[in-house]
């Protein structure tokens, strides 16, 4: 009985589900909750996340929404790269399964499907495919934000150039895998939109930059 639950629970669709219900984890509430914090659907930008966590003031609670959200979108594909071949399972698992968690973050269905933008969960599901790859996302984002104090901008660039960066060096820094290309692009196109309207107060120059605290409303 336990290895026909055992077998049940490992597989692709149960893993998928579970991604999706460990991205439901809105950490930017969570930690915000537990640090006694206003929740962050109440000012700023009125995103879940940790550039709107940053907003007030807390930094080592946006460190900790940062992280954890990160974490979340890391795990099922690190579990299943490193993992899913003992279970039979295929090249495009991992894939799904970090879109799943991804969309979990997007569309929390413990949280009446109202989530963040996706920028954290998608860098650790970039983490999870490839640290390399997580890594030059990171820094790419990093130094965007650096040089222009947009958080939003610097996360639509790193949206574009994500499947840019992971087509160019496919087969040369890793193994290029079309379930992971796909990933990305959906990825990215979610995050752009998830981000329009930014772009639209990117465009008018009223968008806020990083490190300016928003009052409550």
């Amino acid at each position: 009985m336990l290895d026909n639950l055992n077998n049940a629970l490992m597989q692709p669709a149960v893993v998928v589900l579970l991604s999706y219900l460990l991205g439901s984890l809105s950490f930017a509430v969570i930690v915000s909750k537990f640090m006694g914090l206003s929740d962050p659907r109440s000012y700023g930008s009125k995103n879940p996340g940790a550039t709107n966590v940053l907003r007030s003031g807390n930094k080592l609670a946006a460190i900790l929404t940062l992280l954890f959200d990160a974490l979340k979108g890391w795990a099922p594909v690190f579990w299943v790269v490193h993992y899913g071949s003992v279970w039979g399972f295929a090249d495009g698992t991992a894939a799904l399964a970090g879109l799943a968690a991804f969309l979990g973050h997007l569309y929390p269905v413990f949280f009446r499907f109202q989530g963040g933008k996706g920028v954290a969960t998608a860098l650790g599901v970039l983490m999870g495919v490839n640290p390399i790859l997580g890594l030059a996302i990171a820094i790419t984002w990093l130094a965007i934000a650096w040089f222009f104090r947009y958080s939003s901008l610097a996360a639509l660039m790193a949206a574009v150039l994500a499947p840019v960066y992971y087509a160019m060096a496919g087969d040369i820094v890793w193994s290029f895998q079309g379930p992971v290309l796909g990933l990305l692009c959906v990825m990215g196109v979610l995050l752009i939109w998830r981000h329009r309207d930014n772009v639209n107060r990117l465009l008018a120059g009223t968008e806020s930059k990083l490190g300016v605290k928003k009052q409550a409303s």
